[in-house]
């Protein structure tokens, strides 16, 4: 029998709410602070990228492929909030153009 394949580790881009629609509906979710959440994650992801490019080039003990997968994380993370974002602005100005 095959067994499936596993995931990699590591947070999802779409942990920061829920998306099960069985969660209750009374759960309010502010919308400044998931957006802020998702600013510092990419920012995190952005420092440790840095942190390790310069262990790496200092000729520190860090295995090459964790620093390339680590820049990865954070060129993916910066790239998911950018779509998110030209979506939410998109959406914005969609809102904008109704008539009343």
């Amino acid at each position: 029998m095959i067994d499936p394949i596993a995931g990699i580790g590591g947070p999802k881009p779409v942990d920061m709410i829920s998306l099960d629609p069985k969660a209750p509906a009374t759960a309010e979710v502010d919308f400044g602070e998931v957006l802020r959440s998702a600013v510092a994650r990419v920012e995190q992801y952005q420092q440790t990228s840095r942190e390790q490019v310069d262990r790496f080039l200092q000729g520190e003990d860090i295995e090459i492929h964790d620093v390339v997968m680590g820049a990865q994380r954070a060129e993916m993370a910066f790239d998911f909030f950018l779509q998110v974002r030209n979506k939410v602005v998109q959406a914005y100005q969609e809102v904008m153009r109704m008539q009343i």
